[in-house]
C-alpha cells in the first residue's frame, strides 16, 4: 500500500511537471476545439448473421431469431429447410452498428462493429453474410460483408475457464460500403456556424478575435461574431468556397479557457485537479481508523473411550489501529502548490477525495467539483 501511495504521488508531480512545461505551448487549433454545425456522422445499423464459428456460435434451440434468419437467408438462395430440423453451432446473429461521415461519398468504405446478439461464445474466425446497414429514417446506406476481427478469446476446460477481452464484439476494417449519399452538399450550406466542443463565453470571444483578426489583413473585412458561449457565427467572404474558408481559419490558433474544476472517480481513485483551481487557505487533518477482526475456530475432542463429542470452539481477536492525524495548512493560488500541499499530507487518493469533499463543503474550495 505505501508503493501505491508513493507511485499516486509520483504520478501526480508528474502531470504537473508536464503541464507546467507545456503552459506556454498551450495554443490550440480552431479545428481541434471547434466543430461546424451541421457537419456531422450519422448512426447506421443493421442485423445479419456470421457464419463459419468453430462451434462457438448461437445454439438453435435458444436463439429462435437465429434460426429464422437461418432458414430466410437459405430460402432466398434456393435451399428449402422448412420441414428439417437444424442443429449447427456454426452461425450467430449479430447487430451491425457504424458510423456514416458527413458528405461520404458513394462507393466509400467505412468501419462496422459487430456484436453477438445470442449465445455465442466466440465470434473468432467468423465471416459477416451480407447485410443491409439502414439510418434512424429507416433508408438502407450502407452495405457490410467480411471476416470478422475479435481481440478476445475464451478457452474452456473441464474446470477452469480463461477469457480475455470480450469474444462476442468484433470489428471490420472497412467492411461497409456506401450505397446512399446523405442528401446536400458542403458547399451549398448557408449561415457556417462554429460550435465549441468545451462551451465557454471567453473562448467564444477569443476564436471570433483571432478569425477577425485574420480576415482583416487578408480580405480586408471581420467575418465572425461571438453570439453566445458555445457558437461563433461566420459570414463568408464572397468568392470564397467554404472549403478554402474552413481551411484557412481551421488552423488559426487560439488560447481556450476552461472553467475551474475537479474530477474525482471513487471508485478507481481517480483526482484530476483543473489548472486555475484555487482553495482558500484552510487547516486540515486526516486520520484513518482500522479495525481488525480474526476468526481462528479450534476443535475441542474428548479424551479416548469417552462419551464426549467433537465440538468447534470460536476464537475472536480484535485488534484497533489508528494513525496519527497530523494537522496541515493547505492553500495556494496554483496548481503546484495545492498538490505540494496535499503531497505534505502523505494522503491516498481516497484521502485526497475524502478531503476535497469536505474542503468543498467547507466553502474553501474556488471550482466545480464533479464526483463520477
Amino acid at each position: 500500500m505505501r508503493g501505491r501511495g508513493v507511485l499516486a504521488r509520483s504520478l501526480i508531480a508528474a502531470v504537473v511537471a508536464i503541464g507546467a512545461a507545456c503552459g506556454a505551448q498551450a495554443q490550440s487549433r480552431i479545428k481541434d476545439i471547434a466543430s461546424l454545425q451541421g457537419v456531422r456522422d450519422n448512426q447506421l445499423v443493421g442485423y445479419g448473421l456470421v457464419v463459419g464459428l468453430n462451434g462457438t456460435g448461437d445454439s438453435l434451440r435458444n436463439s429462435v431469431f437465429t434460426e429464422q434468419s437461418l432458414q430466410s437467408m437459405l430460402d432466398r438462395m434456393g435451399v428449402s429447410v422448412r420441414n428439417g430440423t437444424l442443429r449447427t453451432r456454426n452461425v450467430a446473429a449479430v447487430i451491425i452498428t457504424a458510423d456514416l461521415p458527413a458528405f461520404a461519398g458513394r462507393g466509400s468504405r467505412v468501419d462496422v462493429t459487430v456484436s453477438s446478439l445470442g449465445d455465442a461464445t466466440s465470434l473468432m474466425g467468423g465471416t459477416l453474410v451480407i447485410t443491409p446497414m439502414a439510418g434512424v429514417d429507416g433508408v438502407t446506406y450502407a452495405v457490410a460483408q467480411g471476416q470478422v476481427a475479435v481481440t478476445g478469446f475464451q478457452t474452456v476446460g473441464q474446470a477452469e475457464t480463461v477469457t480475455q477481452g470480450v469474444p462476442t464484439a468484433a470489428r471490420i476494417a472497412n467492411g461497409a460500403i456506401i450505397e446512399r449519399e446523405l442528401p446536400g452538399r458542403f458547399a451549398d450550406m448557408g449561415a457556417m456556424v462554429l460550435e465549441l466542443r468545451n462551451p465557454d463565453f471567453k473562448t467564444a470571444v477569443e476564436v471570433a478575435d483571432a478569425i477577425n483578426a485574420y480576415t482583416q489583413r487578408r480580405y480586408g473585412q471581420r467575418t465572425a461574431t461571438e453570439r453566445d458561449y458555445r457558437s461563433v457565427v461566420l459570414n463568408r467572404p464572397a468568392k470564397v468556397m467554404p472549403t478554402r474558408f474552413m481551411a484557412e481559419i481551421g488552423d488559426l490558433t487560439v488560447m481556450p479557457d476552461v472553467p475551474a474544476r475537479v474530477v474525482v472517480d471513487a471508485r478507481s481513485g481517480t483526482v484530476v485537479i483543473g489548472q486555475d483551481v484555487q482553495i482558500s487557505t484552510v487547516a486540515v487533518t486526516h486520520g484513518n481508523l482500522t479495525v481488525r477482526v480474526t476468526e481462528t475456530p479450534t476443535v475441542s475432542q474428548p479424551k479416548p473411550f469417552s462419551s464426549g463429542e467433537t465440538v468447534v470452539t470460536p476464537q475472536t481477536s480484535i485488534g484497533i489501529e489508528q494513525e496519527p492525524g497530523n494537522i496541515a495548512v493547505v492553500g495556494g493560488t496554483t496548481l503546484k502548490s495545492l498538490v505540494r500541499g496535499l503531497n505534505q499530507m502523505g494522503l491516498k487518493p481516497t484521502g485526497i477525495i475524502a478531503i476535497l469533499q469536505a474542503i468543498k463543503s467547507a466553502g474553501a474550495l474556488q471550482a466545480d467539483l464533479v464526483v463520477q
